[in-house]
């Protein structure tokens, strides 16, 4: 997005929000956002379309950019028309990169972010704008892992799954940090997509696969032998390790 682009819509949505913090949604007029926002009224329609969406004009750009992030790493139709996932591209972790643009946004617009929360919390109506903005990142990412997965991992409830997924961990995670905003949330977000990642490629793994927990070892030849590999949380006493590696290992043989 342009700076003077992005200067220009983030100047409406603060001017609108704080008309509607001051003097009430339903009593702030079209041409009062409009001349607050230095607009003419016919530019306003234009740029923004309505009352609501002026209020979530920056994520109008914010969505560009993200289409735009996933559409460096989508699959480019061969000459039989065929979508080949693009080498060492992982499509679960470019959805959550995408996501994680967003979060970082809300952050860094700290006070308008926080205005347009206690907005939304009084108008029903802006409530409903939000959803549609949160249904259009949602689509956008499951326009994308349609196209960027694997050909066994590209059905569509796969895709959709993921998808509203991320945008759900994404929104609890947002609306936590938005209670509380002194708090650095983006560790939790970052182990919730993992999560996420480890469960979707989990379900399409094969059972040697590497990505699994227990593989075979490509070295020694022989396919009964496996790496077994367990994790714990550091200050846990060697009991509870050692209980951590036993299970794992009867998970393993079993």
């Amino acid at each position: 997005m342009t700076d003077v682009r992005s200067r220009t819509h983030a100047q409406a949505v603060d001017a609108a929000i704080e008309l509607f913090t001051r003097k009430g949604y339903e009593q702030t007029t079209v041409e009062e956002i409009a001349d607050a926002a230095q607009v003419s009224r016919a530019t306003f329609f234009r740029r923004y379309g309505s009352k609501e969406d002026v209020v979530f004009a920056d994520h109008e750009l914010l969505l560009d950019e993200v289409v735009v992030m996933l559409a460096a790493t989508r699959p480019v139709p061969d000459a039989e028309g065929r979508l080949t996932p693009e080498p060492g591209v992982d499509p679960y972790l470019e959805v959550c990169r995408a996501a994680r643009l967003v979060f970082d946004h809300h952050v860094g617009q700290r006070e308008t972010s926080l205005a347009r929360w206690q907005l939304l919390q009084q108008v029903p109506a802006l409530r409903d704008r939000e959803l549609v903005t949160t249904h259009r990142y949602e689509r956008a990412f499951t326009a994308y892992l349609r196209d960027a997965l694997p050909p066994d991992e590209r059905r569509s409830t796969a895709s959709i799954a993921f998808a509203a997924s991320v945008v759900a961990v994404h929104n609890a995670l947002l609306r936590r940090w938005l209670r509380s905003p002194d708090q650095d949330l983006r560790p939790q977000l970052e182990e919730a997509f993992a999560d996420l990642r480890r469960a979707a490629v989990g379900r399409y793994a094969a059972p040697d696969d590497t990505a699994t927990a227990q593989r075979r070892d490509p070295g020694d030849g022989l396919p009964g032998r496996r790496v077994v590999v367990t994790v714990v949380d550091a200050g846990t006493d060697a009991q509870g390790v050692a209980d951590d590696v036993a299970r794992a290992v009867r998970d393993a043989l079993a």
